[in-house]
């Protein structure tokens, strides 16, 4: 967005930093200018802000890696060996689609548990088979990015990346949560965002009708309507949630390619059966 040009160049720097690999870097100024950048960089100018996933769809479209990472401009990698040690685990294993980094606190307090994408959280510092991936603490196979159609450029912000991810299972891969891989990050709320719980609900209503057998579509969306009401406590958060709701149900939700019942399956040894 063009309004931290110093954690920029410092999440720029990090990645230049890298040993023993290949890398490129491109930046996408998603309806903002670009600030001055290091020598090396690509640059890609949004006319407008078209959100988060489409911003990083035309980033992908620059690059020519047969692995892509994600990278907020406000976190960065400590570690100079993580680029080895990702092209390492995808090289190892040609049914791993994406792996979702471990996000760590910079001033050294807890991992924070919502950054870990499994039900039962557990150890932070565990790995594990998981069914999505953090957008910004990821690397995925461009073959799988391809097979999956890309991020879902309408969803603008929530969601996109279990978009991609079901439909990167539904294509024959599998995701893991990489605890070794590590993202540095800044300790935020996501109810920051303005529109945090209508796009959280609209989008969670376009997950569903895009990607799940009807059957389960419903007992997702009961389950999450359900979770939703019991955790909020803010009447004007719950009335953004429901009118997000109701506009996921409205509006064009895009292509509907429902998973197969055997990647449903696959979703619930891993953990996740995609009804939560």
């Amino acid at each position: 967005m063009g309004n931290r040009p110093a954690e920029l160049r410092r999440a720029i720097t990090s990645v230049f930093e890298q040993e023993d690999a290949d890398v490129e870097v491109v930046v996408v100024g998603n309806g903002a200018d670009l600030p001055d950048l290091p020598e090396g960089v690509t640059r890609v100018r949004l006319p407008e802000n078209v959100g988060i996933p489409e911003g990083r769809n035309h980033g992908v479209r620059a690059t020519r890696g047969d692995i892509i990472l994600f990278l907020d401009d406000d976190g960065w990698y400590r570690s100079t060996d993580l680029a080895r040690h990702v092209r390492e685990r995808f090289a190892a294993d040609p049914s791993l689609g994406a792996l979702s980094f471990r996000i760590a606190d910079p001033d050294g307090g807890p991992d924070q548990r919502r950054h870990v994408p499994r039900l039962r959280v557990g150890d932070p510092r565990r790995s594990s088979a998981v069914t999505t991936f953090l957008g910004g603490a990821c690397a995925i196979r461009r073959t799988a990015f391809e097979a999956g159609g890309g991020l879902p450029g309408d969803f603008f912000y929530a969601h996109e990346e279990t978009d991609l991810a079901w439909r990167i299972m539904d294509a024959g891969y599998w995701i893991e949560y990489d605890a070794e891989a590590v993202m540095y990050h800044p300790a935020v709320a996501p109810t920051r965002h303005e529109n945090f719980y209508r796009l959280n609900a609209r989008n969670r209503v376009w997950l569903a009708r895009r990607n799940l057998p009807w059957l389960l579509a419903l007992v997702y969306l009961a389950t999450w309507m359900g979770l939703t009401v019991l955790r909020e406590r803010s009447r004007p958060a719950l009335r953004s949630w429901f009118a997000g709701f109701r506009e996921g149900w409205r509006e064009n939700a895009g292509p509907r390619t429902p998973i197969s019942w055997a990647t449903a399956w696959r979703m619930a040894r891993a953990g996740r059966p995609p009804i939560i």
